[in-house]
């Protein structure tokens, strides 16, 4: 059985790719950190579309969590087959670095950037034994531009771009492909507390993006159609270029 796993999938862009996900046929697997709910509410959608799926809940944050829960989901389940890893959880906790604390730092930049480590080597190997495998990293603008008030989003998305762009040659030979997609202002629940109103109207496209164009960009990288493109990080901003 061909799966996608997608980390953080419960809300927002997450939910967004995995009723993507199952559009395209794969049994979706719905992480989730400790909002069970909304992690069923993304399992109820996905089912609407005709597929299946379940919800597997670990912090990518942690590594022992994620060696036993997702190792152990990989190890009991032999005839599933996770050919489409999306590395979309994250989160955010602005300030200015004048005012951050250790804690702020810490919580965003392993969030995305060990989450991506220790999930990605979980489901590695056996994308480099089947010699197919699709991995997408959801980064940011943040990551290519750097915006005040997120030095730490800024370098935990930075970082996982150039994790991105190394992993995408070391595997490229085995037929796993490694790319990223670059959200600018998105209309989720991570962006709710923003003046909307001022900030779309630094965007050219006079608006925020959805989770469902984000999702889009996403599924063509899923897609045997990109078979040839490794190493990319593809901007959804509206124009919003650095």
């Amino acid at each position: 059985m061909k799966c996608a796993l997608i980390t953080g999938g419960s809300r927002g862009i997450g939910r967004a790719i995995c009723v993507k996900m199952a559009e395209m046929g794969y049994y979706v697997i719905v992480n989730y950190k400790g909002n069970e709910a909304a992690a069923n509410e993304t399992l109820e959608a996905v089912r609407a579309k005709g597929s299946n799926g379940e919800a597997l809940q670990f912090d990518v944050a942690n590594e022992q969590e994620v060696t036993a829960v997702l190792g152990g989901w990989v190890e009991a389940n032999k005839e599933k087959q996770i050919e489409v890893l999306v590395n979309n959880a994250g989160i955010r906790e602005d300030n200015l670095m004048f005012w951050m604390n250790s804690t702020q730092w810490r919580n965003v930049v392993n969030t995305s950037l060990d989450g991506f480590f220790y999930v990605t080597k979980q489901v590695l190997n056996n994308m480099l034994m089947k010699r197919y495998g699709r991995i997408i990293n959801i980064v940011s603008l943040s990551g290519i531009k750097g915006l005040p008030g997120q030095t730490n989003y800024s370098a935990a998305k930075a970082g996982v771009i150039g994790a991105t762009k190394a992993l995408a040659q070391e595997v490229a030979k085995r037929g796993v492909t490694v790319n990223a997609v670059a959200p600018g202002f998105i209309k989720t629940d991570m962006t709710a507390e923003l003046n909307e109103k001022e900030l779309a109207a630094q965007v050219p496209m006079n608006r925020f993006g959805t989770p469902e164009e984000v999702a889009e960009a996403v599924a063509f990288f899923a897609g045997k159609a990109s078979a040839y493109i490794t190493g990319e990080v593809l901007s959804i901003n509206g124009g919003l270029y650095t």
